[in-house]
């Protein structure tokens, strides 16, 4: 009988137990640190080296020790460091330059005062900081000027022998068919690029050239198509850039007046008054000459 009872009394305490953990609540789990995925530091080429105060475009390279970063795009976020001004953040889209080899990061941004800025930049996986020095005005012929009645080379003027005027090695002979002074007066937009196709340091002049072309092939008629070639005699260099000679034609438009300029291309388009409507240091992508053009033949 003493046994049934303590047999009863055990079974009594074991269901006690039961109900009470039924009753009661379940431990809430310790939650665990998400980890923060950890960002590489890129490095920064500044690709557009005359800034000056206002609104233009900027680009910019972004690299790994081992190769050139192709992310989408980038944030910029722009910091004065020589005293108080209020930055700006906004984005960089990835443009893929020729070979697919590498490409810039393009923005807008606005330096309302000249002095060190400082770009503070951030993609998927990577960030970079870049300091830029903005002046007052640019030494380079800039938006809203005149462009400068330049007697550039033409076919007629080389003697039958394009090589005197341009060191592409597959030239497009339209490019050299009227001056700049001569298309200013043409009362047609005007596209023209400074370049050395065959002795540019960054192996993008030959492919800004040919983006031109493209241009031009796309947009016939309706504007003026024209290369100037960055030496004044690519016939006589052979491989040889101590015998190079800079075109006079890069003094008028201040572009040799770029600090440790040798020979990256620039490239404007006009409108039809023979306004700067828009620059570009380095190479631009079809896409972007193609807005800038549509956008002086609405104007």
């Amino acid at each position: 009988m003493r046994r049934l009872t303590r047999t009863a009394a055990v079974l009594g305490a074991v269901i006690a137990a039961l109900l009470v953990a039924a009753c009661s609540p379940e431990p809430t789990p310790t939650p665990t640190a998400t980890p923060t995925p950890e960002m590489q530091e890129w490095k920064s080429i500044l690709g557009t080296t005359i800034l000056r105060t206002g609104t233009q475009r900027v680009a910019f390279l972004l690299a790994t020790s081992a190769d050139f970063v192709r992310v989408p795009e980038a944030t910029v976020t722009t910091t004065f460091l020589d005293g108080d001004a209020g930055g700006e953040t906004a984005t960089a889209q990835f443009h893929e330059w020729p070979f697919g080899t590498r490409g810039s990061y393009v923005t807008q941004l606005t330096f309302p005062r000249a002095g060190t800025w400082r770009l503070d930049i951030e993609g998927e996986g990577g960030e970079a900081v870049l300091d830029v020095q903005v002046d007052e005005e640019s030494i380079v012929r800039d938006i809203g000027q005149i462009g400068l009645f330049s007697d550039t080379k033409t076919l007629d003027g080389a003697e039958g022998d394009i090589s005197r005027i341009t060191s592409h090695y597959r030239p497009d002979p339209a490019l050299y068919e009227i001056s700049i002074a001569e298309s200013l007066f043409s009362g047609r937009p005007t596209v023209v690029v400074f370049a050395s196709p065959a002795f540019c340091t960054t192996a993008t002049c030959g492919p800004q050239v040919e983006t031109v072309t493209e241009l031009r092939e796309a947009y016939p008629d309706v504007a003026d198509y024209i290369h100037v070639e960055v030496y004044d005699n690519p016939h006589e260099i052979q491989g040889d850039l101590t015998k190079g000679i800079l075109s006079p034609v890069l003094a008028e438009w201040g572009i040799d007046q770029v600090e440790h300029y040798r020979n990256e291309s620039w490239t404007f388009v006009l409108g039809a008054d023979a306004r700067i409507a828009e620059r570009f240091e380095g190479y631009a992508t079809f896409e972007e000459l193609e807005e800038a053009l549509q956008a002086v033949l609405a104007s």
